[in-house]
């Protein structure tokens, strides 16, 4: 049988560093302010980099780990909401930078669930016998999409990106057990720059309102507190397992506060989250990947052990996935 294993997992941040009281100097903010309601200290904040250049990065990285050539590759995907373009999509220029010419590559859009997604769809490509490989990145430069004047969004997020490489597997089995859902009544709760019709035959009101990003924090509150605890025992329950058997949870970087409050529902101690929000801020659709990374190469996590992997965000979307690492 036909399955996917993690040969590597890689990160890349910026290499600028904005502090919470770098943010006080332009905004009416402070460390206390930001850290106390969200865990968060500082960011990594791009100077120019795009998206696809750090996941460039990632995917180099990945290979060199992996002893692989670029020629190689079968499958590119990307996670992002803040691409070069429109069209074409990161991925594709990924696949440029890296010369992974026989490759073929695409975005996807969950948002902060968006590693997820992709792992998954990864997997299955893989467990159809079709393809070998897989790079799985998630991606952002989250800075070029916030509104710098707005404290209650800008001082959340960071830039940066991670990935991980599946290869087929007789073997090992990568994702064990999933739980991907979406519930889109509730999309308006974040919301990343309008693109209003504009043709010589619409005719537009559009006010530049919504050019940044905007988001519900409570109504997102709400939310991950339910859901990620739900999905994280469904994930349990259909394993057959125990959270004695996990290593780690590593949850979607967005707010400690969040963390806290699924860990008080699960009747878990908070040292069975891995934290990095206070070093990166909410990284999206980089955040869990970025978090894999970090623990591989700490040494928190090793060959055989499991960890559970869940995000969560705009869509509304979630997601959770049992690993073998």
């Amino acid at each position: 049988m036909n399955s996917s294993e993690i040969i590597a997992f890689e990160k890349c941040l910026p290499e600028k560093i904005v502090s919470n009281d770098d943010l006080s100097e332009f905004l009416e903010t402070s460390d206390e302010w930001i850290s106390s309601r969200t865990g968060i200290r500082q960011r990594h904040v791009s100077t120019g980099e795009s998206t696809s250049d750090i996941c460039a990065n990632v995917a180099r990285g990945l290979l060199e780990k992996a002893g692989m050539s670029p020629e190689e590759v079968d499958i590119i995907i990307v996670a992002t909401i803040s691409p070069d373009y429109f069209t074409p999509s990161t991925a594709c220029i990924v696949q440029e930078k890296i010369g992974a010419c026989n490759s073929f590559a695409f975005d996807i859009n969950a948002a902060c669930s968006g590693f997820i997604y992709a792992l998954s769809i990864g997997d299955k490509m893989i467990k159809s016998g079709i393809y070998n490989n897989a790079l799985i990145i998630g991606g952002e430069i989250m800075s070029k999409i916030m509104n710098w004047e707005d404290r209650s969004t800008c001082v959340l997020f960071g830039d940066g990106a991670g990935g991980a490489l599946l290869k087929r597997s007789e073997e090992k089995q990568a994702v064990i057990c999933e739980d991907l859902h979406t519930d889109a009544s509730k999309y308006s709760a974040i919301l990343g720059h309008k693109v209003p019709v504009k043709s010589k035959f619409a005719e537009s009101d559009y006010d530049g309102s919504e050019d940044y990003f905007t988001m519900d924090g409570r109504a997102v509150f709400n939310f991950a507190i339910k859901r990620v605890p739900e999905g994280i025992n469904k994930i349990i329950e259909k394993a057959g397992i125990s959270f004695d058997d996990v290593k780690y949870i590593v949850p979607h970087q967005a707010n400690l506060r969040i963390v806290e409050a699924v860990a008080k529902k699960l009747k878990l101690p908070m040292d069975k989250f891995f934290i990095n929000i206070d070093k990166t801020g909410n990284t999206s659709a980089a955040s869990v990947p970025v978090a894999l990374a970090q623990m591989t190469e700490e040494g928190l996590i090793e060959k055989g052990d499991k960890v559970i992997i869940t995000g969560f965000g705009a869509g509304l979307t979630w997601g959770t996935i049992l690993l073998e690492i």
